[in-house]
């Protein structure tokens, strides 16, 4: 299963592509798409989905896991993220491509096993997981990394239920 994570925000936007089948994680690709504070916004939403329609056509993802969106003591930055989440949202739909949210105490359990891990603890895990030399750099390539492990995690349980939905068994 090829898992595209996606750290959402509309000045750094994470991600990172992984593959995953049975327990082994190989990392594909990691990075940030970028835009520049002094665009204006919408424009900062188009370079966006320029840039994820460009990755989702070159990587082909199964799935996409994206971090659920919290509400913080800033609500201008919460409202912006937002929309830029609705961009990415706009795309994996566009493209087919089944979207899994997940808490940020959600990732911390499934990559370090403890829901209040410190942010260093699931850049580690992140690292030792994938088998890399450094710590993906920028964080928010390492936290949408992060994100791609825990869905790969939760993944056999979601798709059990799915199934279990579709063929309408009881569970």
């Amino acid at each position: 299963m090829r898992i595209l994570g996606i750290d959402p925000g509309y000045a750094i936007v994470g991600f990172g592509v992984v593959s995953y089948q049975g327990v082994d994680f190989l990392p594909l690709e990691y990075g940030a798409i970028t835009t520049a504070a002094g665009v204006r916004f919408a424009a900062r939403l188009a370079t966006i989905y320029d840039d994820l329609q460009a990755l989702l056509r070159q990587f082909q993802p199964d799935c996409i896991a994206i971090e659920r969106l919290y509400f913080t003591s800033n609500q201008k930055t919460v409202i912006d993220v937002a929309q830029a989440r609705g961009v990415i949202v706009l795309c994996a739909e566009q493209h087919q491509i089944p979207l899994y949210e997940y808490t940020p105490l959600q990732v911390k359990q499934a990559v370090v096993g403890y829901g209040k891990a410190e942010k260093r603890q699931v850049m580690e895990m992140t690292r030792r997981i994938l088998k890399l030399q450094q710590v993906p750099k920028p964080d928010d390539a390492a936290d949408a990394l992060a994100l791609a492990i825990c869905h790969g995690h939760c993944a056999t349980g979601i798709q059990f239920m799915e199934r279990k939905i579709q063929t309408g068994d009881t569970i």
